[in-house]
């Protein structure tokens, strides 16, 4: 009998998840951060590991977004989890599936806003473990990995582009041993899946006339400055940038004539890639 992942949501604290557990196996990643108990929306972000809903952006302004500093409600007709923000407000409907959870969003905002949203969810996993996306998937390099692709950063690029799963020759579908480097990437396509050991954790993402892609963060203690760790993300994406200044006409969620956009994404024990 499959067992369902287990979730559990911080609402006050940003609507963070900060549990999804399978049987003995923890997935999400957390780190000590005490001064996230006291944010407001503006300050500089707190990273307390989980599983965070960023958007309207995810680098940029406001860092990480405008719904991780804001106190979330649970609607009192139903199971739907609120956030409210100053130009939009987003609800969340968390239920069990077979495999595991599924997640249905609504942004509501006026006609024409422009958003990202990433399920910024950072994994505990061990050095082994390998993400299964499409193979040649149009995928995303920023500026951070520079340093590693030996031939000049294009000047004033804000990414540069290749095929999965070693865009412009630099290898991304294992995350490895720490080496002092970090590297953010965005991958085309809303389905990929990380294999670790015996264990599998799938994502999808489904929004119907709008961009989907997978963002991948693979910090190997090269961030932050000064004080770097490990952390590795794996983020199911409406979009197809990190920030929302750079996107063109067809990187970013846009709110249409209805004023409300929905998408859903699953989370399972079984992979959605094509094999």
């Amino acid at each position: 009998m499959t067992v369902p992942l287990d979730v559990v949501t911080d609402l006050a604290h940003g609507g963070r998840w900060t549990s999804l557990r399978h049987g003995g196996r923890e997935w999400l990643w957390r780190r000590a951060g005490p001064e996230r108990e006291g944010v407001a929306p503006g300050d500089a972000f707190v990273d307390a590991g989980g599983l965070e809903e960023c958007v309207p952006t995810v680098r940029g302004t406001p860092d990480h977004g405008d719904a991780w500093s804001r106190p979330w409600t649970r609607d009192g007709e139903g199971d739907g989890e609120t956030v409210r923000c100053d130009r939009f407000a987003l609800t969340r409907t968390l239920r069990g599936t077979d495999d595991g959870v599924e997640a249905a969003y609504v942004l509501t905002a006026e006609p024409g806003f422009r958003f990202l949203w990433a399920a910024h969810a950072l994994l505990d996993l061990s050095e082994e473990a390998v993400v299964r996306a499409r193979e040649g998937a149009p995928t995303r390099l920023f500026p951070e990995a520079a340093p590693l692709l030996g031939r000049p950063w294009p000047a004033g690029a804000p990414w540069v582009e290749g095929d999965w799963p070693a865009p412009q020759g630099l290898r991304l579908d294992r995350f490895g041993p720490n080496d002092g480097t970090a590297v953010g990437a965005v991958v085309a396509g809303g389905r990929c899946c990380v294999h670790d050991g015996a264990d599998r954790l799938g994502f999808a993402v489904e929004a119907a006339g709008q961009p989907v892609s997978v963002a991948l963060w693979r910090n190997l203690g090269g961030f932050p400055a000064g004080r770097p760790y490990r952390s590795t993300g794996v983020e199911p994406m409406l979009g197809r940038v990190f920030d929302l200044a750079d996107a063109g006409p067809d990187d970013a969620a846009r709110v249409p004539a209805s004023g409300e956009v929905r998408w859903r994404l699953t989370v399972g024990t079984s992979c959605p890639c094509p094999s």
